[in-house]
């Protein structure tokens, strides 16, 4: 019962954030306004992290699986694709290497500000 307790609370922000994409006349996947509100609802104690934390885990354990339905889509526009391809692979690369970049730096940033604060409360 605990786990579909969680599986719907997640599956009710998930439905808000479908409602703020029709609402709003914004270019933002509805994904992206539920993550965003269940990011809001945890911080500000709305939502407990326990109220989730094992469906949440569960789902990104199963993320890969979702990507199949996705691949066997892309094989469907095989023609539209194949033109196109090499760009989008060469984009998809330099992306992939720009985000994973951009990801350590700000993580060395963080741990950096962070060592300075803890060396600065110790003296």
């Amino acid at each position: 019962m605990k786990y579909i307790r969680q599986f719907l609370i997640i599956l009710a922000i998930s439905f808000i954030g479908e409602l703020l994409k029709y609402v709003l006349p914004l270019p933002i996947p509805a994904s992206i306004y539920g993550m965003a509100i269940l990011f809001v609802c945890l911080m500000t104690g709305w939502i407990k992290l326990e109220a989730v934390k094992e469906t949440g885990k569960f789902l990104i354990e199963i993320m890969p699986l979702m990507f199949i339905p996705a691949g066997v889509g892309l094989l469907v526009s095989w023609g539209t694709l194949k033109p196109v391809l090499i760009p989008v692979c060469v984009i998809t690369v330099v992306t992939i290497i720009t985000v994973m970049a951009m990801t350590g730096r700000l993580s060395q940033w963080i741990i950096r500000k962070d060592r300075k604060k803890e060396e600065q409360e110790d003296a």
